[in-house]
Parts: C-alpha cells; sequence; structure tokens
C-alpha cells in the first residue's frame, strides 16, 4: 500500500507570477522550472520532515497575512540566512529559538506569511 512521504508542494494564487517567481529566486535563492522548488536529498540534518498542521480558524499565529496558509521553508543555518535576507531589504518580522528549531518569519510580495525553520534534533515521534 502506498503511503504519503511529505509535502509535495504549496500552490498559491498570484497575481503577477514572474515577479513573485523572481522574488523568491532573488531573496530565498529558491527557483526551479514550475515555481520556486528544493530537493530534499539535499537536507544534511539527521531525520529530516514536514508537516501538515492545523490551526483553528481564529488564530492568529499566520498574521499579518490576509491569507488563510502559511508556508514553512526549511533553513539549513537560519543564522546566516536571516543575515542575508536582511541584507536584501527582507524585513524580519520575528524569531524564536526553540529547543527543537529555530524559526523566523517574512512576507512575500503577495503577502503570503512564509516561516524560515532550521530543524534542530530529530523528528517527533509519530
Amino acid at each position: 500500500m502506498g503511503r504519503i512521504t511529505g509535502i509535495g508542494g504549496v500552490f498559491i494564487k498570484r497575481k503577477d507570477v514572474d515577479a513573485s517567481t523572481a522574488w523568491y529566486k532573488d531573496m530565498l535563492g529558491i527557483a526551479g522550472e514550475y515555481g520556486p522548488s528544493f530537493r530534499w536529498a539535499d537536507e544534511p540534518k539527521d531525520d529530516p520532515f514536514s508537516l501538515l498542521s492545523s490551526f483553528k480558524d481564529d488564530t492568529d499565529y499566520l498574521d499579518p497575512s490576509p491569507h488563510p496558509f502559511m508556508v514553512n521553508l526549511r533553513v539549513d543555518d537560519l543564522d546566516s540566512f536571516q543575515k542575508e535576507l536582511e541584507d536584501k531589504g527582507v524585513e524580519i518580522l520575528g524569531r524564536v529559538d526553540e529547543p527543537y528549531g529555530k524559526f523566523a518569519w517574512i512576507m512575500d510580495p503577495d503577502g503570503v506569511k512564509i516561516e524560515l525553520w532550521e530543524q534542530i534534533g530529530p523528528a517527533p515521534a509519530a
């Protein structure tokens, strides 16, 4: 029997697809034939994982985005990546370091909130 192995993508309606694609390439360094893409095989951390998390409809965790979703992107070195983003003029909305990972938040040009995450330690037990 087949099984789900991770998040295959996040699909977003855009007003200006070319401008959004360029922002992800220029600011985050991710590009691909069908939009920003990356391969998990390049992940150097032990036991890499992705989540499909649900939040109550009245959560403020996705604020200030007007959208009912947020994109979480894995980062191998959040400290240096955050510095690169700041040098490019990208506003960091917040930063939290937890025992299981480091987190920072930014907004893309269409108001989609992006959570940058550096995993620390193995995946939690299923």
